[in-house]
């Protein structure tokens, strides 16, 4: 499965900025082994069910641990039997876009 969330901190700092929260999270997935990508938007993770969602439950409580208040948003491709899909998804469009060239 795919999954893609994003974690949205409530900020304690005096410039509103989030971004140390949001880094500890993206660490906690990082380290965890599995495939992983990271974009403006959302951090995406490939593995089984309970071992991502061990890993999202593990950023979620990083992130809380230093914010009163967190939110997730939360989208999953669950697809029994295919690994690999974070990037072979993505190589599919991108052949397709070559083919019409």
């Amino acid at each position: 499965m795919i999954v893609a969330f994003s974690l949205s901190p409530v900020s304690t700092s005096d410039d509103g900025s989030v971004t140390e929260a949001v880094a500890e999270a993206v660490r906690v997935v990082r380290e965890s082994g599995l495939p992983c990508e990271t974009n403006a938007m959302f951090t995406n993770i490939e593995g089984e069910w309970d071992e991502v969602m061990a890993v999202v439950k593990q950023a979620v409580d990083v992130v809380a641990a230093s914010s009163p208040r967190v939110g997730l948003v939360l989208k999953a491709d669950i697809r029994p039997g295919h690994t690999g899909q974070l990037t072979a998804k993505v190589e599919r469009v991108e052949s397709a876009l070559r083919d019409r060239g």
